[in-house]
Parts: structure tokens; C-alpha cells; sequence
């Protein structure tokens, strides 16, 4: 049955037919009812998305607004066979595609799926910060990455490209206002300067409360939001040949960071610790496990709300110098550095049973610079050299049981440490400062072979080295008296540390053969991509817990098509594989709380996408879009248990995104329109142990905006809604059965408001 409050979106689908919406770029003109078309740089070189020989989802700048995808992990809601995993938050989203994904959600981790901003690779949580603000497109790109991207990822790669500067002025602003006093806005401003210098000036603003209720006397709600960005953009234009774009950035989150809704075992949060020492006295341990009784689902009682505090600061210059009219020179320069306080009450209940810090600082330089060929000729290249360096400083701290009496003293203090952990009644704490170094050279061509047919081929030489030290993990008190060493397990020196590296090289690459006739395109293409080793960040008991993973690869076969049928009213785009992964990199956390970075040696993937996007009438566009992956894993020991044959972690069967943009009428006086968007995902599992109490059900989300606009396209307001069916869903499930309860994150409740 349709509960009355999901009546309205249920209409809604109904009416808009259940196609979802996939991508806008830069739009050329086409005839009047046509498909419009797409210009992406998905190659390093605009061209149309239906000749790039790739599997890519394009969102242009206005499908971002009218679908309200204001952070990156709203970006799965759109893209067939991209997950988004929240385990650190919605804020730093873990992404998987096509299957591949990490399970290390440490600050020090750089993700398979590589985020990238102006083409700037941003490798760290601490530097994501905020950025999907004054956007003209987003691209998402499946499948290995190395021969054309600054990094190497195994699983493919998100590109944010904001709007360029401009010699045109322009202006423009928003605000508005929804559901848990949210209030926000968004603007730009763009003049030039002078003949040859422009600049941009564009930010964004957020603040709401949490959607997170907590009961707790005292203490405020959870999942809220409070945050900026601002980016300064200069474009220098000296010549005909020459062009220069300077990028200056930063962005502050510092809100009631996000709530965790603990699901009790039998025994209760705290897996009858607290019922056991109340029965010893209940007067010295008060307290008892907590069953989550009288809470609804979206209901906590934290005992404290803590801070997520994440700021950023960047700058990237890119130059371009045309040394001809088919070559020229391009280079990227950037700076990063972030960092990143993120603290949570892990139990999510008013006991201390669990509660983790995450602190992360990175800063980060790179360099690209590649020589690019175009122009009419049979062959285009690109050839490129790359140089990254990244520094980061990572902190841990694991407070276990900080409310109960151990010794039976009446005091909470160091002795119930040395009573009974570690870890129970301790701090764990360990940090590090890690070191890494990336540099690479890489070419990429495409050579037309006549009657419709090229043949396209990429490599790429990789150099990676890294360094881990001032490693220490210490035991200390509740209050907060430093007792042991326990990493590197110096029973002398409380702050001694150690240290471990590792040097790698890789040659990757790929080769294709495409297919083009009437515009439409047939291809196929093999492929390996690379993913350089990894340090362990979550070692805190015993120096073998320190382990560096091996590189991971994928090998992938893919073949695919982009066609445009009647009479270019409709587009379908699709792609086949099959992907071979190897050594992929885990974390396996023994029952006894040690955790250690390992490989899981094979897995293979099947799947693919299909997007369709059909404009039957001018005044209509529906577009569609379906992933379908078929995921095993075909050796691994995980906790001493073959995982052979589970379903890999993060890859639900099917994803769906569907959607509608209607033009309801248009006049002298302006135009009125409605977008109606949803995303359904299939069930999926969050570990590689297919543990069925951490499955999560398929579930589906609608969202919809209904929009006025001035004749002279320069004002406008409008109504939106998202998940407005209100579905209960997680995004990230751990089970931590040592303290009772499963821990999960939750996906953001019916959310609305106005737009001016």
C-alpha cells in the first residue's frame, strides 16, 4: 500500500513514465525535436560523447540544479553501476563502479575510483571538501584509467569541471529555504578586466539542522549541515596561442557531523558488559546495554555531538600554448591541502562503549603536462608525462567502555585500563605520517584505418614509492595517562615508532578498434589499469597489524555502441565486460579487534550499462539509465573463512536511475516546467563475507521539481522535493559484533523546500 504521504511522488512517476535522467554537457545546436548533443573532454580533447569509444554519464551544470545533486555522493543517484559508500560520511564518499571498490575507509587511503577537479587529481578524503558548486558539467568515466589521467585507478573516474571564466559579464544568484531549516545559497560573477585578463568570482552556502533526532538531554541532533566554498577564477588570453586559467579555492565544513543508528545484537549495545559489572554493583556501574528501546528509526540518543570539521585550500593553474593548428602544449600545475576532524559516537547511544577520531592533514602538489595532436589528419596522439607528491598526517583514536568501573574503585581512571584492557576501558591511539610519490609517462592515439574503422591504443610506465613512519600506537588511560606502547612494542620508550616503504613500477595500458557509421559508433577494447600499494592505517595492538598491500589490477574486455535512431530523437549507448581483478585491497578485522591490510587475490565482474535518452516531442525528454553487474569472488580468506564464491562488496545487481523534463507551457510570460528523477538500486552486501544481517534490500527514491521562469530566462522559482517516498535505506553497514550492534549509516529522509 501508498502510504498518503508518498500519494503526490507516486503520481508524479506515474505521470513522467519511469525513464531516468542521464546526462546534459555542453550542449551544440541540433535540429528542432532532436536528441541534443553532448561535448565532453572524457579524451582529454572536447568531442562529442557519442565519438568517444568509453563508457561515460555526463551531467551538465543544469541537470545538476534541477535534480539537486549538491554533493558527490549524490552522483550515484544518476549513474548506472556507481555506488556511493558513506562510511566517513556523505560528505567523503567512497565510490564504487562497476564492483570496484575499497573497504578501507582510512583518511590515508587513496580510492580505485580517482576524483578529479579541472583535472586536477584530488587522491585524499581531507581535500574533497566542498566542490560541487558552479559547475558546467560532471563526467564519469568506467573502467581502468592510466594512458589519458594523471593517476592510475582500476575502477574509473569522476570529473568535476566547473564553468570556465569568460570575457562575457554575467551574474547570477540563488537562495532558498526547506525542510529542517535549511537554508542556502549560490551565486557568480564574471567580468573581464581588461582585453586579455577575465575573472569569477563563485560561492556556495549551506546551513540546516539534523535529520538525525537525538534524544539526549542536552545534546543537539545529528546529520546536520553547515558549510562554504568560494573559488576565484582568472582566464589570461596574451595571444592567439597561448591561454592561461588560474583556480584559487577553499571550503570550511563545521557541523553536527553525522549520527550512526546502532542496531543492538541480543545482548544489547554493549554485548551485556554494562548488565554484567551493574550486577557486581549498581551503584559503582549504573548503567546497562542499550536495546534501542522506544526509538524510531531515525531516532539516536548520542551522548555527545561532536564536530566534522573539513577545510580545504587549492590552487591549479592549467596552461595551454598551440604550438600549430593540430598540436599543442598543455599543462596542469595544482596545490592541495586539507584537513579533516572527524569524530564520531560510534554506538550511536548515550553509553561510551564505542567511540572513534579520525584525524587527517594532507597536502598535495602535481604536475601534468602532455603534448596534444588534433586536426584533420588520420592520426591524433596525446603524450604526456605525470608527477604527483602527496603528504599526509593520520591519527586514530579508539575509546573503548570510557563509562565503566572496571577495578571497582569508584574511579574511572587509568586502573580500569590496566584492569582490563586494552582496549576495554583505554584510549587506543595510534598516528603516522606517510609519504608518497607517483610519477609516470603515458601516450594515447587514435589512428583512422578508412571505411569507418580506427584503431586506438594507450601505455603507460608507472613509478610509485611510499613511506610510512613515525608509526606509534600507544595504550593510554581515560584520563588520558599514556601507559604502554603497544606498535611498535617498545616496553622502554612509550614513544618509540617505526616505519615501513615499499617502491613499485607498472606498465599498463590499452588497445580498441572503433567502428563509426552515420554518426554512430560501434567499439571494442582491452584494457588493464593499476592501483599502487597501500599502507595500513587501522594497526593498533600489535606491530603485525602493519602491513603494506600489494597493487591491485584490473583487466578488462569491453565492447560497446552509441547510436542516434529516428531521425535523432532517440540515443541509446551501452557497453558489455568482463573484468578480471586481482589482489584487490581489504581490510580484514579479526574477532579480536587486530586489523590488517591484505589483497584478495581473484575476483571476476560481469556486467553493464545501457542509457536512453528519447525526446518523442519537442516539449518532452525522458532518459533512462540501467547497470547490471554479476560479481564473484574466486579466492580469498577473510577472518580464516574462504570467501569464494560471495558477491563483492558495494555491487548491487542492478541500478536504475530514471527521469523526466516536461515543459509544460511556454508563453509570453515565461515557461513552466517539471522534472521528475529517481534512482532505484538492487540488494547489496557491504562486506565480502555476504554477512545476510548486513544485506541491504533494494530500494527506490523519487525526487521532483516543479519550476517557473521569466520570459528573458533571468528569473525564477521553484519548488523541489527529494526522496520523496521517505524510503529508510543504508549506506554503509559494519558489524561490530565485539560491542554488540551493527553500525550503519542512513540515507537522508524526505528532503524539500523552494528555490528563488
Amino acid at each position: 500500500m501508498i502510504k498518503s504521504g508518498r500519494i503526490t511522488a507516486a503520481l508524479l512517476a506515474s505521470a513522467a513514465f519511469t525513464l531516468p535522467t542521464t546526462a546534459f554537457g555542453q550542449d551544440t545546436e541540433v535540429s528542432s525535436g532532436a536528441v541534443e548533443d553532448i561535448v565532453v573532454t572524457a579524451q582529454r580533447r572536447e568531442e562529442r560523447l557519442q565519438d568517444v569509444p568509453v563508457s561515460v554519464t555526463a551531467l551538465s551544470g543544469d541537470t545538476l540544479k534541477s535534480q539537486r545533486i549538491i554533493n558527490a555522493s549524490d552522483l550515484a543517484s544518476v549513474t548506472p553501476n556507481l555506488q556511493s559508500v558513506s562510511t566517513v560520511g556523505s560528505s567523503t564518499p567512497i565510490f564504487a563502479l562497476r564492483g570496484i571498490s575499497m573497504s578501507d575507509y582510512s583518511l590515508n587511503q587513496a580510492s580505485p575510483v580517482a576524483t578529479y577537479f579541472d583535472e586536477v587529481y584530488k587522491g585524499n578524503f581531507a581535500l574533497l571538501g566542498v566542490s560541487l558548486f558552479d559547475l558546467e558539467r560532471v563526467e564519469v568515466l568506467r573502467g581502468p584509467q592510466g594512458t589519458l589521467y594523471g593517476k592510475n585507478t582500476t575502477g574509473g573516474a569522476v570529473n568535476l569541471i566547473a564553468e570556465r571564466p569568460g570575457f562575457e559579464p554575467e551574474a547570477s544568484l540563488s537562495a532558498g529555504y526547506g525542510n529542517f531549516n535549511r537554508y542556502e545559497a549560490n551565486g557568480a560573477l564574471q567580468m573581464p578586466l581588461n582585453d586579455t585578463l577575465a575573472a569569477r568570482l563563485a560561492f556556495t552556502y549551506a546551513n540546516a539542522n539534523g535529520y538525525l533526532r537525538n534524544l539526549s538531554a542536552g545534546q543537539g541532533d545529528l546529520g546536520a549541515v553547515d558549510e562554504y566554498g568560494m573559488r576565484l577564477s582568472f582566464l589570461f588570453q596574451p595571444s592567439d596561442s597561448a591561454e592561461f586559467i588560474l583556480r584559487l579555492s577553499t571550503s570550511l565544513q563545521n557541523s553536527a557531523n553525522y549520527g550512526i543508528i546502532a542496531e543492538p545484537g541480543p545482548d544489547g549495545i554493549g554485548a551485556g558488559v554494562y548488565a554484567t559489572f551493574r550486577a557486581i554493583d549498581p551503584k559503582l556501574n549504573p548503567r546497562t546495554d542499550d536495546f534501542r528501546t522506544g526509538l524510531n528509526r531515525r531516532e539516536l540518543t548520542s551522548d555527545f555531538t561532536p564536530q566534522r570539521r573539513n577545510r580545504t585550500y587549492a590552487a591549479a593553474l592549467t596552461s595551454k600554448f598551440d604550438l600549430s593548428d593540430s598540436l599543442s602544449v598543455i599543462s596542469v600545475s595544482s596545490y592541495d591541502h586539507g584537513t579533516l576532524l572527524n569524530e564520531e559516537d560510534t554506538d550511536g547511544s548515550a553509553l561510551a562503549a564505542l567511540s572513534i577520531l579520525y584525524e587527517g592533514r594532507a597536502s598535495q602538489v602535481t604536475q601534468d603536462v602532455r603534448l596534444v595532436s588534433g586536426g584533420d589528419g588520420p592520426m591524433a596522439f596525446t603524450l604526456g608525462g605525470f608527477f604527483g607528491s602527496e603528504r599526509v598526517f593520520n591519527a586514530t583514536n579508539l575509546r573503548v567502555y570510557q563509562d565503566v568501573d572496571f577495578n571497582l574503585d569508584g574511579a574511572l581512571d587509568f586502573q580500569d585500563c590496566l584492569t582490563a584492557g586494552p582496549p576495554a576501558g583505554c584510549q587506543t591511539q595510534n598516528s603516522f605520517n606517510q609519504n608518497r610519490t607517483s610519477w609516470a609517462i603515458y601516450t594515447d592515439g587514435r589512428y583512422d584505418l578508412g571505411g569507418g574503422f580506427a584503431l586506438r591504443a594507450g601505455a603507460r610506465f608507472s613509478h610509485d614509492t611510499g613511506r610510512q613512519y613515525d608509526i606509534i600506537s600507544q595504550m593510554i588511560g581515560s584520563d588520558d595517562v599514556v601507559l604502554a606502547n603497544l606498535i611498535p612494542g617498545d616496553a622502554n620508550n612509550v614513544d618509540a615508532t617505526t616505519s615501513q616503504k615499499f617502491s613499485k613500477s607498472n606498465v599498463s595500458g590499452k588497445i580498441g578498434l572503433d567502428y563509426s557509421f552515420d554518426d554512430n559508433l560501434l567499439y571494442l577494447s582491452y584494457s588493464r589499469g593499476y592501483r599502487a600499494s597501500s599502507f595500513a592505517a587501522q594497526a593498533f595492538f600489535t606491530p603485525d597489524e602493519l602491513t603494506v598491500a600489494r597493487p591491485e589490477t584490473v583487466d578488462s574486455i569491453e565492447g560497446g555502441f552509441k547510436l542516434d535512431l529516428l531521425d535523432r530523437r532517440l540515443r541509446v549507448n551501452g557497453a558489455l565486460f568482463h573484468y578480471s581483478y586481482r589482489d584487490q585491497q581489504f581490510i580484514d578485522v579479526n574477532p579480536d579487534g587486530t586489523q590488517r591490510l591484505l589483497n584478495l587475490p581473484r575476483s571476476r565482474i560481469l556486467g553493464g550499462e545501457i542509457e536512453l535518452t528519447a525526446r518523442p516531442i519537442q516539449a518532452l525528454t525522458v532518459n533512462a539509465g540501467v547497470g547490471w553487474l554479476d560479481s564473484q569472488i574466486q579466492e580469498g580468506i577473510v577472518q580464516g573463512v574462504s570467501v569464494s564464491g560471495n558477491q563483492l562488496p558495494n555491487a548491487p545487481r542492478v541500478s536504475l536511475s530514471y527521469g523526466a523534463d516536461w515543459t509544460i507551457k511556454e508563453s509570453d510570460w515565461g515557461k513552466l516546467s517539471l522534472n521528475v528523477n529517481g534512482s532505484l538500486v538492487g540488494a547489496q552486501y557491504f562486506d565480502t563475507q555476504n554477512n545476510p544481517e548486513l544485506r541491504q534490500r533494494s530500494y527506490n527514491t523519487i525526487g521532483a521539481r516543479l519550476g517557473v521562469r521569466s520570459a528573458n530566462d533571468q528569473f525564477g522559482i521553484a519548488l523541489w522535493g527529494k526522496n520523496l517516498t521517505d524510503e529508510y535505506y543504508f549506506t554503509s553497514r559494519v558489524a561490530v559484533t565485539s560491542f554488540g550492534f551493527n553500525y550503519n549509516h542512513v540515507g537522508a529522509p524526505r528532503t524539500y523546500g523552494v528555490t528563488i
